[in-house]
């Protein structure tokens, strides 16, 4: 009896996971059946960024000593469009089944709000980690990178994808149109995304300017991630990853808040 009690509760915690998979899937499938314009078009963007300002400035600019512009460029290239593309993967995929319509059959079946939030959250964040990695894959033919702390690139690499991509989920439930949508990226995630150091240190910023780029949350993803490859950065990595993952946490929690009154999604 006690065996069949046993087994029955198994049964149950597995097909209560049966639903976040499913929607995992579908959610995964969604970017990578259009993997030309999800993947292959943020690849081919950063490697244009690449060419251009590694041409440019390569022999003119040098950040950290005994680092080349075109190898500190490089990691900044690859969190930045890990950042955009994990944003992106979860709002589009909100907006578009709100105007579509079909959200309402995701919102019929018994999935609880943590389950949702976390179909959508993995699926963003693996998104961004495939973009980021298939840069890091192309980079190398132009430098050969030495990664000074692999563990820092993991915990800025997960953190920071799930942090915008929690962003991403905040952004898809607010918005009812494709412009209110656009806003956000255009006029929110684009302008901190360029002034968080991607292509310059902060430090040959006046003071002003300088004290600015520490309120920028990407500040401190990039600069992390960057520590990861050369043990050097322009703040301490321990700081970075505590804002992160705060930052990370606070809009965890609203999310799940705005999930669970089903704000914008039920009405």
């Amino acid at each position: 009896m006690m065996n069949d009690v046993k087994q029955s509760t198994a049964g149950n915690q597995v097909s209560s996971w049966r639903g976040p998979w499913t929607l995992l899937k579908k959610e995964l499938l969604r970017f990578w059946r259009v993997s030309f314009q999800t993947v292959a078009a943020p690849v081919i963007t950063a490697l244009l960024y690449l060419l251009i300002f590694s041409h440019v400035l390569d022999k003119h600019v040098q950040v950290y000593d005994g680092v080349a512009y075109t190898e500190f460029l490089i990691p900044g290239l690859i969190m930045m469009s890990v950042l955009q593309n994990a944003f992106a993967n979860s709002s589009s995929s909100l907006i578009q089944s709100k105007v579509m319509g079909n959200i309402v059959f995701v919102l019929l079946t018994p999935l609880t709000h943590l389950q949702f939030f976390l179909a959508f959250l993995i699926a963003a964040i693996i998104r961004g980690l495939v973009v980021g990695l298939c840069i890091y894959l192309v980079a190398m033919w132009f430098v050969d990178l030495t990664i000074a702390s692999p563990w820092m690139l993991v915990a800025f690499g997960l953190l920071g994808s799930a942090l915008l991509g929690t962003f991403g989920i905040i952004a898809g439930i607010w918005a009812d149109r494709f412009d209110q949508m656009a806003a956000f990226q255009n006029f929110i995630i684009m302008p901190l995304s360029f002034l968080s150091g991607v292509f310059y240190s902060i430090h040959s910023l006046p003071p002003f300017w300088q004290k600015v780029s520490h309120l920028n949350p990407f500040f401190y993803m990039i600069d992390g991630f960057r520590y990861g490859f050369f043990g050097k950065g322009d703040v301490s990595p321990a700081l970075s990853l505590l804002i992160v993952a705060a930052s990370f946490l606070v809009l965890a929690l609203i999310t799940l808040k705005m999930l669970k009154s089903g704000y914008k999604l039920r009405s």
